[in-house]
């Protein structure tokens, strides 16, 4: 545990995962030119980018279970393979149906690598950095968007279509050979409890009937839903037809997301480990935070301050390491032989929020034009007023999230008090305990604490 072989694993398999973030976010870079290339509407090409997202989410539980029994390299290995020939069947895509077929090989391989992932390092690492190390795996993996957004970007742009898009291929191969030479399954951590023999399908009825289960899934779908829209859809063609920025400026803006995801990801880490009875908090903060900006650049009078749309965008790369608790909380509550499971089941709440929001945003799109345009007024699919109304969706996705997370929280708080007699007493009562024992040390020193508020 923790060794210099465990670093060697982590950082194969890391790499593998920050190229599946490129091949995953790159469409958003092609939107623009996917609409013109095909000559297809907002609703189409945000279908594209839904269809990779569905079948992401719909083999996160599959792949769960496949890791806790196959384990992680064959997965990440297969998963990189698969995206490169997804990239290079898009690079000579003839029509829309081939890149729909193009976006799914990619979204097979995709599913196949950050559980993966996730599910391998209990096996290589121990103690309060694993947790952290969560965090470290998503803040990796995130640099992909800044590749997406940067070097593919201008490569696209100067190398045209089919070279951007079979360099990408060829990335993603390379990736593959990676992982082959430096990743391995390790050694599984200690049963937590009796290893079941039923059934593969009633091993995954039990982890989603847990509580703690459920928490992770609503606080992975509140944290990621928005980053993930953004990072795969709809940031970056935003920045660029709809508040008419430059390739350079929007680039710069976009790679943002990543900037927020490096700052916030080392802090959610450290706050997980230190207070593990808060870690929902932390979640309900960052999105609170997301949506605060997101009103305010919506509802700017006429075009909004850069300043403003890029703490914007800063603040949406908070939500990815404020997803990732729901791992975190996933492994704390559920047996190690059923980690991969778990983690599935969680994985597939932000990308679900995300897909549905990508949809029902290029519809919005689609019908505020169609209006426009029998108005008499000229088409302007992307414009910014356009977006004012098509963003308002994630704003109600993520608020049923945030009644899933709620609901999810009090009963598993209600089964630790049941099963462990904790009992966690509401934030601002801890708060105020807090104050009140540090009062009682100031007035009184010497004397002994009392005891200690809940996390």
């Amino acid at each position: 545990m923790n060794s210099a072989r465990s670093w060697i694993v982590f950082c194969g398999a890391v790499f593998a995962y920050l190229i599946g973030v490129t091949q995953r976010t790159s469409f958003g870079v092609l939107t623009v030119d996917a609409t013109e290339r095909f000559h297809v509407n907002a609703a189409v090409v945000s279908t594209v980018a839904v269809v990779q997202i569905v079948v992401y989410a719909a083999l996160q539980i599959p792949v769960g279970i496949l890791v806790d029994r196959i384990g992680p390299r064959t997965l990440i290995v297969c998963g990189a393979v698969l995206m490169a020939v997804g990239q290079a069947v898009l690079a000579v895509a003839p029509s829309i149906g081939f890149v729909i077929v193009a976006r799914v090989l990619v979204g097979m391989g995709d599913a196949a690598t950050f559980v993966s992932v996730i599910r391998m390092l209990p096996n290589w690492f121990g103690g309060r950095v694993l947790p952290q190390l969560s965090q470290w795996v998503g803040i990796i993996g995130q640099l992909g968007q800044i590749v997406s957004a940067i070097p593919f970007a201008l490569v696209l742009h100067s190398l045209g279509w089919q070279p951007g898009l079979l360099i990408a291929s060829g990335a993603s191969l390379f990736a593959a050979a990676v992982a082959l030479a430096l990743v391995r399954r390790g050694e599984p951590p200690p049963a937590t409890s009796p290893v079941p023999t039923s059934s593969a399908l009633q091993q995954l009825g039990s982890s989603i009937r847990r509580p703690g289960t459920q928490l992770g899934f609503w606080a992975h779908l509140v944290g990621g839903t928005v980053p993930t829209l953004m990072s795969i859809m709809w940031g970056y063609p935003f920045l660029t037809a709809g508040l008419g920025y430059d390739v350079p400026t929007a680039a710069t803006i976009f790679s943002l997301l990543v900037l927020g995801s490096v700052v916030a990801g080392p802090v959610v880490g450290i706050l997980v480990a230190r207070f593990p009875l808060r870690r929902s908090n932390v979640v309900l903060t960052l999105v609170t935070v997301i949506f605060l900006l997101f009103a305010a650049v919506l509802a700017w009078p006429g075009a909004p301050p850069v300043g403003l749309v890029a703490a914007l965008f800063i603040a949406i790369g908070t939500g990815g390491p404020g997803s990732l608790v729901g791992f975190d909380l996933a492994r704390t509550f559920n047996p190690s032989h059923a980690l991969g499971s778990a983690s599935g089941i969680v994985n597939v709440g932000g990308f679900l929020g995300g897909f549905v929001s990508m949809l029902l945003i290029g519809v919005t799109l689609d019908v505020i034009d169609a209006a426009r345009v029998a108005s008499g007024a000229a088409s302007h699919l992307y414009s910014f007023d356009s977006f004012r109304i098509a963003f308002l969706v994630p704003f109600a996705i993520v608020g049923a999230g945030v009644v899933g997370l709620l609901h999810a929280r009090r009963r598993t708080r209600r089964r630790m008090y049941e099963e462990r007699g904790i009992e966690i007493a509401p934030l601002w009562v801890a708060l105020f305990r807090s104050r009140w024992f540090a009062s009682r040390r100031r007035t009184r020193p010497g004397t002994p604490s009392e005891g200690t508020p809940p996390d």
